[in-house]
């Protein structure tokens, strides 16, 4: 294999795409379909899981057959996948048994409130690195076995499977002969104890779920079975959540190193090594990647909403034609104009975590119009950002030398110099920007060989931009009390 190529899965909660990376960590072929939304109820967000798959299928071809490659050249496949968005499956057919029920979803936001009520939330904040939230998994899992008839039973039987999408992808790819997950996406299930790196029985008493339907928990970088679905055998070897992967791709392997992801949330993760640290400002603790055998951590701050509020105004209110033209609008926007955009559209996330939030806009006059209206957008993507940072500093964390961002946003320029602006803090953005398909390519390539460390890896990272703060600190401190003024007019919980 005189040129071997990595194959990197990445299925978003709004796309599915293939691409094809060169051993150098170059981008080759791309292919993507834009994944349907499903909205059964008010804070109800689901996926058709056979959607995914065909789609998976579909674009793994359509790359190959682009580069004319053949799968013997093809060094591995690595995966990557919108996290704790949930699909349990008939392991006889592997058809699922409802639609996946997606992580921005709220439908069990009174169950975890039930479980807070009864003091349930210490203990597994200190067990998983978690809150007690409709995000995560395992509320989830059990909504699905109580209201599909039969499910719970046959759960308990040994006939259904649980698995995030990358687990689903796992199973489907290799003919279901791997029922298995990595440790970043297991560690945002709420059933995953980050300490003893195992799933816990006492937290699958506690949320109902019988551990049979649990998948085995491998490394990041392992061996989790072939495919033959495109044309020839090729091993899958690399998997992890979405913002790890996205935080391996740029190469943040030194604790302190911070990436942020914009994509349809956004997710900004902080590199703390061996350490697992307990937040006392309501961010979470996450496993960054486990390596042979190995763990390394991450505080994360999960923010639900970012370019998904400049997806509303174009497919919701139709006032954008597509989300390139916001960073003119942007630019045009009276900066004085005092419009706030707060998108709790699916509850506010970090530091918050307040289910019962809903968006708001704030300041609107008779002139404001769709250019003021993309500006409070972006905006709002570096206030959110900001209230991570608070919580990270608040934690003792140190400020990063620079935030190292990824994702369809981070594109906009304008949008990148009002994040510096904000954070007082350089912003730098990679060549690659598709920097969490590339972490799974990179994951794959470790594991057959390709790359000897992380160190190999990180050596190959290069900046394309940087942008540095501008604004007067009196400016963005004022800004930013006007933001924090808006949020507090949305929630319903302190």
């Amino acid at each position: 294999m005189s040129q071997p190529h990595l194959l990197a899965i990445d299925q978003g909660t709004t796309s599915t795409r293939a691409i094809l990376f060169d051993e150098a960590g170059t981008p080759r072929t791309t292919a993507r379909e834009e994944l349907p939304q499903i909205y059964p109820k008010p804070g109800w967000v689901e996926h058709d899981a056979e959607v995914i798959w065909h789609q998976t299928e579909a674009v793994c071809k359509s790359v190959l057959a682009a580069a004319d490659i053949a799968p013997d050249a093809l060094a591995g496949i690595g995966i990557t996948n919108q996290r704790e968005t949930t699909v349990v499956w008939d392991r006889a057919t592997g058809r699922p048994i409802h639609n996946a029920i997606v992580w921005q979803d709220r439908r069990t936001a009174e169950t975890c409130d039930a479980l807070k009520t009864d003091g349930a939330e210490p203990d597994i904040a200190a067990m998983t690195g978690l809150l007690l939230d409709p995000y995560f998994s395992a509320t989830k899992i059990a909504w699905i076995l109580d209201n599909v008839a039969g499910a719970r039973a046959r759960a308990e039987a040994g006939e259904l499977a649980f698995g995030t999408i990358d687990c689903y992808l796992l199973w489907r790819l290799t003919g279901a002969k791997r029922h298995a997950t990595d440790a970043t996406n297991a560690s945002r299930t709420l059933l995953f104890d980050i300490h003893a790196q195992d799933w816990s029985d006492d937290l699958c008493r506690l949320f109902r779920v019988p551990r049979a339907i649990l998948p085995e928990v491998l490394d990041n970088t392992a061996e989790f079975g072939s495919t033959g679905f495109f044309g020839g055998e090729v091993a899958i070897r690399g998997m992890a959540g979405d913002q790890q992967a996205a935080a391996i791709g740029q190469a943040c392997f030194t604790p302190g190193m911070t990436k942020s992801t914009y994509g349809t949330g956004c997710f900004a993760l902080c590199n703390t090594g061996e350490v697992a640290p307990r937040s006392e400002n309501k961010l979470l603790t996450t496993v960054a990647y486990r390596l042979g055998g190995r763990s390394s951590y991450a505080i994360e701050g999960s923010i639900f909403i970012a370019g998904a509020a400049v997806q509303w105004l174009r497919d919701g209110l139709g006032v954008i034609e597509n989300a390139g033209s916001t960073e003119a609008l942007a630019e045009a926007a009276d900066p004085e104009s005092g419009v706030y955009m707060v998108p709790a559209f699916t509850g506010l996330g970090a530091p918050y975590w307040d289910s019962g939030a809903r968006g708001a806009l704030f300041g609107l006059t008779r002139d404001t119009g769709p250019a003021d209206l993309a500006r409070a957008a972006l905006e709002a993507v570096a206030y959110q950002t900001r209230d991570l940072f608070e919580a990270m500093a608040a934690d003792g964390a140190e400020a990063p030398s620079a935030l190292r961002v990824d994702g369809g946003l981070s594109v906009n320029g304008w949008a990148m110099q009002f994040l510096s602006d904000i954070l007082a803090l350089p912003v730098e953005r990679p060549e690659v920007t598709e920097t969490t398909a590339l972490g799974a390519a990179y994951l794959a390539g470790l594991q057959a060989g390709l790359y000897a460390d992380t160190d190999t890896v990180g050596a190959k990272w290069r900046r394309a931009a940087r942008f540095e703060p501008r604004l007067d600190a009196a400016t963005r401190e004022r800004r930013y009390a006007g933001w924090l003024d808006a949020v507090q007019r949305t929630r319903t919980s302190p």
